[in-house]
C-alpha cells in the first residue's frame, strides 16, 4: 500500500495542502458557512480529520487517518473478515464457517468491490454485486413482520433472492438483466442514451413466484464514511426533513422510521437505499443473513424459508458469526475513511460548485454536517464532514421507482445517497454503475434519471450549455 503523506500541524488543522499553506499565514482560515447547503467546501478533508490522501483503486480501503495504532489494528482483523470467503461447515476454519445453504456471494467484499460499489452483471454473468430483494403487498403482512422486516416476505423465496447455493441445495433461481436504450435531448442538441434495465427471475427452484411479487434491483454501496454518518443525531435528520414542503420549494425530505432489533424499538433509519437500517452493526449482521446466509445473535435467523428445509444442512454453530467476528466487522465498516477530495482550486470546479447549487442539487445533497462533540469514539466527534446528503428519503419519480415500499419508505422514495468520493468511483471498481441499480453508466446519465422532488433540477441540467453542464461533472468529480 503506498505510504501516505503526513501533514504538517497547521495544514491538519486547517485542511489545507502546501500550495494554500501561505494564504493561511497571509489572510487566515477560511471558515466554513453556516448555511449547510452551501456546496463551497474550503477543506479537502470531506471526512473530516479522519480524510486520507488516497486516489487510486485503494481509496476507499483506509482506515481513518486519525485513529490509534491499537484501533488500526482492530481494523485490520475486521477487514480479513470483509475480504475473505466463508465456507461451507463443518471446515478447519471454524471462525469462517457455515456458509449458506442459499446465499449472493461468500464474503463482503464480494458485493462492495474493494469497499466501494458494486455493478450490474454483464452478458450472461451470474449477478453478484446486484440482487434483487422481494416481498409482497402489506396486505396480509403481520404486524410482528412489518415490525422486524419492513416488509411481507414472499413465500417460499423470502425477501432477498438467493442466486447461489452449497452443495446439495438449490438456488432460488437466476437473476436476467436486459436493457433497453433511451435517448434524452440536452441543450444545443446533444443526445445522451439512457439505458432502462428490465430484470426477470428464470428457472425458479422453489416454484412458481407469486403474481403480486415485487422486486427492487440493488447494487453494493460505497462503505466510506459509513461511521462518522452514524453519530449524526437522529434530531438534526428530524430537524432538515419537511415532509409536507411546509417551505414550497418542491423538496419534502422524510425520514424512515425503521426497526431496532437493539433497542427493541422504532428509530430513524440512516443506512440503505431507503434508509431501512437505523445501524452499522444492524445493516451488517442483516448482510450476513440474507447475502451468505450466515446466522448471528443479533439476527439469529437467514431468509431461508420453512419450506426451503436449510435446517437439513450443517451449520457453523448457533451464532455462525460470533459476538467478537460482529464486532470487528461493525469496527471496521465504521473505520472506514473518506478520500480527501481534489481540484478545489480550479475555476472550472469552482463554477460547478455553484451550478450545483444554483440548480437545486444541495437542497437534498445538503453539502455539510458536524458530528457531535461526544460520541462513543473520539476519531468521529466533533468533525466537520461534507458527504453531500441529507440522509432523507425522497420521491424520485416513476422512472426510477421500484414500486417496493419498506418500512415508512414508499415504492418511488429513495434516500439521498452520499456523494463523497463519488469522483474516483470508476478508479475503484470500472465497472461500477450509479444509482440503486447502477444503470447509469456516467455521472451524467445518474443526473438525467432523477425524477420526482428532483425533475427541476435535472430539467435545469439539461437546458445548461455544454461548458456549464461540465463544469458541474468536473465539481462532482472532483468529491
Amino acid at each position: 500500500m503506498p505510504r501516505l503523506e503526513r501533514k504538517t500541524g497547521l495544514q491538519r488543522q486547517h485542511g489545507l495542502g502546501m500550495a494554500s499553506l501561505l494564504i493561511v499565514y497571509l489572510t487566515g482560515p477560511a471558515q466554513a458557512s453556516d448555511d449547510t447547503s452551501s456546496p463551497l467546501q474550503q477543506t479537502p478533508d470531506t471526512g473530516g480529520q479522519g480524510s486520507v490522501e488516497q486516489f487510486d483503486h485503494n481509496a476507499y480501503s483506509l482506515p481513518l487517518d486519525n485513529m490509534s495504532m491499537t484501533q488500526r489494528l482492530d481494523f485490520s482483523v475486521g477487514n480479513s473478515f470483509f475480504r475473505n470467503p466463508w465456507v461451507e461447515a463443518p471446515a478447519s476454519t471454524e471462525a469462517r464457517d457455515g456458509l449458506g445453504p442459499l446465499f449472493n456471494t461468500n464474503s463482503c467484499q464480494g458485493c462492495h468491490i474493494k469497499d466501494g460499489r458494486g455493478h450490474p452483471p454483464s452478458g450472461d454473468e451470474s449477478s453478484v454485486s446486484l440482487f434483487l430483494r422481494l416481498s409482497l403487498p402489506d396486505a396480509g403482512a403481520t404486524d410482528q413482520t412489518l415490525k422486524q422486516r419492513g416488509v411481507h416476505p414472499a413465500p417460499t423465496y423470502g425477501t432477498q433472492l438467493q442466486t447461489a447455493a452449497i452443495t446439495g441445495a438449490e438456488p432460488e433461481g437466476n437473476l436476467v438483466l436486459t436493457y433497453t436504450e433511451r435517448p434524452v435531448e440536452l441543450a444545443g442538441g446533444e443526445t445522451v442514451s439512457l439505458r432502462k434495465p428490465h430484470y426477470a427471475i428464470e428457472t425458479p427452484g422453489y416454484g412458481p413466484l407469486p403474481d403480486n411479487l415485487l422486486t427492487s434491483p440493488r447494487v453494493a454501496p460505497p462503505m466510506i464514511g459509513l461511521g462518522l454518518l452514524e453519530t449524526l443525531p437522529a434530531e438534526a435528520l428530524e430537524a432538515a426533513a419537511d415532509p409536507h414542503d411546509a417551505d414550497g420549494d418542491g423538496i419534502s425530505g422524510r425520514v424512515n422510521r425503521v426497526w431496532d432489533i437493539r433497542k427493541e424499538k422504532t428509530v430513524v433509519g440512516r443506512f440503505g437505499w431507503k434508509a431501512g437500517e437505523p445501524s452499522i452493526e444492524q445493516q451488517s449482521l442483516h448482510a450476513f443473513a440474507g447475502d451468505m446466509g450466515l446466522t448471528s445473535n443479533l439476527v439469529p435467523t437467514t431468509d431461508c424459508m420453512p419450506s426451503q428445509e436449510c435446517e437439513r444442512f450443517p451449520h457453523g454453530g448457533e451464532a455462525e458469526v460470533s459476538d467478537k467476528v460482529a464486532r470487528f466487522i461493525t469496527f471496521y465498516a465504521g473505520s472506514l475513511a473518506v478520500p480527501q477530495r481534489r481540484n478545489l482550486d480550479d475555476p472550472e470546479v469552482q463554477a460547478g460548485a455553484r451550478i450545483f447549487n444554483d440548480i437545486g442539487c444541495a437542497s437534498c445533497h445538503t453539502p455539510r454536517h458536524q458530528t457531535p462533540q461526544n460520541t462513543e469514539r473520539a476519531a468521529l466527534a466533533d468533525q466537520t464532514i461534507w458527504p453531500y446528503s441529507d440522509l432523507l428519503l425522497h420521491d424520485m419519480g416513476k422512472a426510477l421507482a421500484d414500486h417496493r415500499p419498506e418500512f415508512a419508505a414508499s415504492g418511488r422514495e429513495w434516500r439521498t445517497p452520499p456523494l463523497w468520493g463519488i469522483g474516483l468511483t470508476h478508479k475503484v471498481n470500472p465497472r461500477a454503475g450509479f444509482l440503486h441499480d447502477g444503470r447509469a453508466r456516467t455521472l451524467e446519465e445518474a443526473i438525467l434519471w432523477h425524477g420526482g422532488e428532483a425533475k427541476a433540477s435535472a430539467a435545469a441540467y439539461r437546458q445548461l450549455p455544454a461548458e456549464k453542464r461540465q463544469a458541474l461533472i468536473r465539481f462532482l468529480e472532483s468529491l
